[in-house]
Formats: C-alpha cells, sequence, structure tokens
C-alpha cells in the first residue's frame, strides 16, 4: 500500500508537468519521478490518457506537477532554494536550469523553462549573510547586488573586506 504525504507542494503546469519532473530529477540529487497518473476519459481541453499529474521529488522535497493548463503560471512568489557547496556546483545547476530554455535574473535567481523560479544560493553567501561580524553580511550582501549567477569568490572577497 503506498503512503500519501501529509503535506506535498503541487506545481501548477500548462501541459508539461511530466517533463519538468524528468529534467529536475537529471538535475538535483535525491530527485525522482515517481507516479504518473493519466486521464481516464476525454475532458474538456484533452483528451484520454493525457497526463494530469505527475508525483516527483526535488532535493528530497515532495511534489505533485498538475497539467492544469494555461489559466495560472509561475511567479517569483514560490521558488526553489537549491544551496550549493562550492562554485561548480552552483555552475552546474545554474547551467542546466538556463541552459534548457530558462532565463537569468538577479542575485542567484532564474528560472526555467516553465517558468518556475529558482535561487542556486551558495552557502558561503547565506552564511556571510547571517554573520554577526562587523560588516560581514553587509559586503556580502552589497556583493550579491551585482550578480546575476552568485560568484562564490567574490563573496569571499567581500567577506574577507577586499
Amino acid at each position: 500500500m503506498r503512503t500519501i504525504p501529509k503535506n506535498t507542494i503541487c506545481l501548477w503546469f500548462d501541459k508539461d508537468a511530466e517533463a519538468a519532473a524528468e529534467f529536475y530529477a537529471s538535475v538535483f540529487p535525491d530527485s525522482r519521478v515517481g507516479r504518473v497518473s493519466r486521464a481516464p476519459a476525454d475532458f474538456p481541453g484533452g483528451r484520454a490518457g493525457d497526463v494530469l499529474t505527475v508525483e516527483f521529488t526535488v532535493c528530497g522535497v515532495e511534489c505533485i506537477g498538475l497539467n492544469g493548463g494555461p489559466e495560472f503560471t509561475h511567479s517569483e512568489a514560490f521558488s526553489f532554494q537549491i544551496a550549493t557547496d562550492d562554485q561548480e556546483e552552483t555552475d552546474r545547476y545554474w547551467d542546466a536550469i538556463v541552459g534548457n530554455g530558462g532565463q537569468e535574473s538577479a542575485c542567484g535567481w532564474c528560472k526555467d523553462r516553465w517558468g518556475l523560479s529558482w535561487q542556486i544560493t551558495p552557502r558561503a553567501l547565506t552564511e556571510a549573510a547571517a554573520s554577526d561580524a562587523p560588516g560581514v553580511a553587509e559586503r556580502a550582501f552589497t556583493a550579491m547586488l551585482t550578480m546575476t549567477k552568485i560568484d562564490v569568490a567574490r563573496i569571499e572577497q567581500a567577506v574577507a573586506g577586499n
């Protein structure tokens, strides 16, 4: 018997929930595509066999992709924040999202080709922004404001006061 999680993030897609889930599972660790539910009969705007929902996991977070049509779109009000350990990991995720039809934004944010927002955030930035040391958080924040993809070396230089 399958256990249904108490809380699951539901993401509305026009019609590409399965493609999005497969992409996320191919890019991020601890990610997978689970059950795909299909329409049992024709329905307004669709046909029997069309994908209705896709259960998937992104970095351990349970999600459902709902193919609901074009009525609603994603916005920056919801994003996945992915913590990275170094520049290589930051580049890998950023390049995968942007290079697959996505777009860059400011301060470590980007959107995938389905319009879903992602924050690719090096831990060096998160730690610096939370620092109690005089000036560290301000310098890191000021440096971040000049970036699209976060540059770990520049954050570390800002932390050091250089």
